[in-house]
């Protein structure tokens, strides 16, 4: 039999089985985030073996990120615990996790099959039988079922040995939106890599899978571009800077935990630390931004960049930015005025051809252009087809830009960015990506979300705490069904949980922030336990 035809008969045995079970309620509380599809649950406990062991099966069997995240799971599960050693293995009644992968393949693009299935000590009527079992179609199926087992193992203090409540489980899972995605900016404060690792670590246990690198702005050019050696002078410090190897280390990190990284270079604006290595980007040493318009040489920098960058993100989208653009300047700028004037052109018409123009560079790259909002409400008629908007400055216009036909991600500044902290997690929890989006084809090109963290204020010392725990409300709203995150009673149904998945960061290393402050990042204001702060 086909291992294709296998799944089918084991998702039709799944589904037959949830027909035939009630479904718990949320009195009482699932402690797992983001909240699977479907579930069930049962009342007993097993205890896992210290030396539990990973059996691949199917075509994905050498897999080497499956084999690295079984590691972690290990070393997540156990968490260093020094468990209480029984006389026999046998008295360890799950000692194996079962993982069956329907394909080889481990390339990692926008909407790759992350379903999965769960099984932990299966009932076949007569007794429990001790195994796990994850079924995917992908091995980033797996990685997201190999998190939901890891969250579902706790330590018995009493016994000393980790196990798992509530058996059986039966478990399937898949995300509701293919973008789920965490920006990054390390322009406006650098970060270490250890740190932008430990960033993408976390982001696996929300099972968020898009890093929004946002790397260079104004303020600082850290990135090595080997076309262009010049503009690293841009950076702040000779000690505050990215090499070429350091982007392909994040990437291949960030690709073993199933997360892809979107680099974003922001132009026109948000440019002028490019002129710090080459001046003659600048259109004058008093107008340092936007960018040059009229200069061929400013687009063989950007050329330069993106083709530098492509060989390093192999992700299918690159962002542009096309944000906060102020051509004011180019006005009072003699040649650029003059350009302008030659080509019978507004300061608005220099803005599209500039973008138009870098858009094309970028798909001649075969990459897919990302735009912030602005360039949709400027000049939509005048983008390419292939461009995604991205929402953040204004509400309503995802639902906008899907009736024209764009792909569209949504990070409305109000309620998803995480610089601003006076956002409390409610807040973050009940915006959903589709309001104003009814009609189901459009709905579709709603690709997901993104919540932001902007670096003004947040540097190595505090970003890990403006972060957590306030993008898993998000994560979860952009991983579960609509009718999952309902938003009623969110303290009783949603609150214990999100406290819960704090102090699980916080157990693995995490320094998220208490879930009530009504301030983000701020630390406890008095004594007492993790689990209601």
């Amino acid at each position: 039999m086909s291992s294709s035809k296998t799944k089918c008969i084991h998702s039709l045995l799944f589904f037959l089985y949830l027909s035939s079970v009630s479904f718990p309620t949320f009195n009482s509380l699932v402690y797992l985030w983001p909240v699977p599809k479907e579930f069930s649950f049962g009342n007993g406990t097993i205890p896992i073996d210290p030396n539990l062991s990973f059996q691949m099966q199917g075509v994905a069997e050498k897999s080497e990120v499956l084999q690295d995240a079984f590691r972690r799971c290990k070393t997540t599960v156990f968490n260093d615990r020094s468990v209480l050693t029984r006389s026999t293995a046998a008295d360890y009644a799950l000692s194996v996790i079962k993982v069956v992968v329907e394909s080889a393949d481990e390339s990692l693009q926008l909407g790759v099959d992350e379903s999965y299935s769960l099984f932990v000590a299966k009932d076949d009527g007569r007794s429990i039988i001790g195994e796990a079992t994850i079924e995917a179609n992908t091995i980033y199926g797996a990685l997201r079922g190999l998190e939901t087992f890891s969250q579902l193992c706790t330590f018995n203090y009493e016994t000393k040995s980790v196990e798992i409540n509530n058996i059986p489980w039966y478990i399937q899972d898949e995300p509701r939106f293919p973008f789920r995605g965490l920006m990054l900016d390390t322009s406006r404060h650098y970060l270490p890599i250890n740190v932008i690792k430990q960033i993408i670590e976390s982001m696996s246990y929300a099972k968020l899978n898009v890093l929004h690198w946002h790397i260079i702005d104004e303020e600082s050019f850290p990135l090595e571009v080997p076309s262009y050696p010049d503009l690293w002078k841009g950076s702040y410090t000779k000690w505050e800077k990215y090499t070429v190897e350091d982007a392909h280390e994040i990437v291949r990190f960030a690709k073993m935990r199933g997360i892809s990284i979107m680099a974003e270079v922001d132009i026109p604006g948000h440019a002028r630390s490019w002129g710090v290595g080459y001046p003659d980007l600048w259109p004058s040493i008093t107008c340092t931004e936007p960018l040059d318009v009229t200069k061929n040489f400013t687009f063989d920098v950007i050329s330069g960049i993106l083709s530098d960058m492509r060989k390093i993100f192999p992700f299918e989208l690159v962002h542009l930015g096309g944000d906060e653009v102020h051509p004011d300047c180019w006005n009072s700028t003699l040649h650029v005025s003059k350009w302008l004037q030659d080509n019978n052109m507004t300061t608005r018409d220099a803005y599209q051809y500039f973008v138009s123009r870098a858009q094309q560079i970028a798909i001649t790259l075969n990459w897919t252009p990302v735009n912030w909002e602005e360039t949709f409400i400027a000049f939509k008629e005048k983008l390419s087809p292939r461009t995604i908007i991205h929402n953040w400055l204004n509400s309503g216009i995802c639902p906008q830009a899907v009736a024209e036909g764009f792909r569209c991600i949504y990070s409305n500044q109000g309620l998803w960015y995480l610089d601003h902290l006076d956002v409390p997690w409610e807040e973050v929890y009940t915006a959903d990506p589709m309001e104003g989006i009814h009609d189901k084809e459009q709905g579709e090109l709603l690709i997901g979300g993104e919540v932001c963290m902007w670096g003004e204020t947040a540097d190595t010392s505090d970003v890990q705490q403006t972060i957590w725990p306030r993008a898993a409300a998000a994560a979860e709203r952009m991983w579960s069904t609509r009718e999952v995150t309902s938003t009623a009673n969110l303290n009783s149904t949603v609150l214990p949980r999100l406290e819960y998945f704090r102090c699980l960061l916080n157990r693995r290393g995490i320094p998220a922030a208490p879930v009530r402050n009504f301030f983000a990042r701020r630390p406890p204001i008095e004594a007492g336990s993790c689990y209601s702060q």
